[in-house]
């Protein structure tokens, strides 16, 4: 028998669901909105901070933080230092070892990442997927990245990244990156 505090909690259920579904993401464009070409090499090569925050599906916003990056180019590998600061004041560090796999493919690794992540460049437009273990206050939580990256002119990077767990999206991190 349905009891009624169980007969909400699947209401409720369903609705995120639905809310979850009812927005789409951005797809790989076979047209540009600008004839930009973003190489990741160039923009993340030397001192980039990025400005960024995680809004969950209901709205509410409960982190914010700061990226100060630093990247090397070698030719064939990008790497990737991250050292974020969050507002309550917890730091992390991320190192990414990125490796270009064709004329606008990546694969790489970090810390935490669950095998291989991936990438594919199209004009100003980057998309990058992976999965992590994700640090949260009491451990870690598995999730994935689906990143959305448009080039908006030479220094700057705007970064919609959504994050789901178990196929359900838990919310969006949204950055925005700088050249120094």
């Amino acid at each position: 028998m349905i009891t009624f505090r169980s007969f909400i909690a699947c209401i409720a259920i369903a609705s995120l669901a639905i809310l979850a579904a009812c927005s789409s993401k951005p797809k790989v464009p076979k047209t540009f909105l600008s004839d930009r070409q973003l190489n990741l090499e160039e923009f993340f090569e030397g001192k980039t901070v990025a400005y960024g925050q995680f809004q969950d599906v209901l709205g509410n916003i409960p982190r914010r933080f700061t990226v100060d990056i630093d990247g090397t180019w070698d030719g064939e590998t990008l790497t990737l230092v991250e050292d974020f600061v969050y507002d309550d004041g917890a730091t992390e560090q991320r190192i990414w070892t990125l490796t270009k796999t064709g004329e606008d493919t990546w694969t790489g690794t970090a810390p935490g990442v669950l095998g291989t992540a991936s990438g594919i460049e199209r004009g100003d437009t980057f998309n990058w997927k992976y999965k992590i273990d994700l640090p949260i206050k009491d451990g870690t939580m598995r999730v994935k990245f689906d990143d959305w990256m448009w080039l908006l002119d030479d220094d700057r990077l705007l970064n919609r990244a959504y994050v789901s767990r178990y196929g359900v999206r838990l919310g969006e991190v949204i950055l925005f990156f700088e050249k120094k």
